[in-house]
């Protein structure tokens, strides 16, 4: 099982974890508490940047194993879809009817319709006027 910790969050309870992501860089304190058992810590480089040199010197010397993730959102990569909702939209069709239609959760549509309201989307070098 795999923990999302932040530098406020209660650490009583992770002998059973046995991953930790560290969302925000931590202290040298807590880390002390947390490595005990573990040897497997993940993060985004962002954090691994922010981290202390006492920190990333512990984690060296006790072996952990740090794996570096990059996750970002979902994209939506067919710029038909885009232009699909926009007209569904504009024919005054629910949030929920373009959900089922086209196939995405409806607060993704809700988002693609006011990130579309630029009146044009740029790829790469080509721009899309809606």
């Amino acid at each position: 099982m795999k923990l999302a910790l932040y530098p406020n969050s209660p650490i009583n309870n992770i002998e059973n974890i046995e991953e930790i992501h560290l969302v925000r860089p931590i202290n040298f304190k807590m880390l002390t508490k947390i490595i005990k058992n573990k040897k497997k810590i993940s993060m985004s480089r962002s954090t691994y940047e922010r981290l202390s040199k006492k920190v990333k010197k512990l984690l060296n010397e006790n072996n952990i194993e740090i794996n570096i993730e990059t996750h970002q959102g979902r994209t939506l990569k067919e710029i038909e879809k885009i232009r699909d909702i926009v007209e569904l939209r504009r024919d005054f069709r629910s949030y929920r009817e373009i959900e089922k239609k086209i196939g995405i959760p409806k607060s993704t549509a809700h988002y693609l319709i006011r990130y579309a309201k630029r009146d044009k989307l740029k790829k790469g070098n080509r721009i899309f006027y809606l």
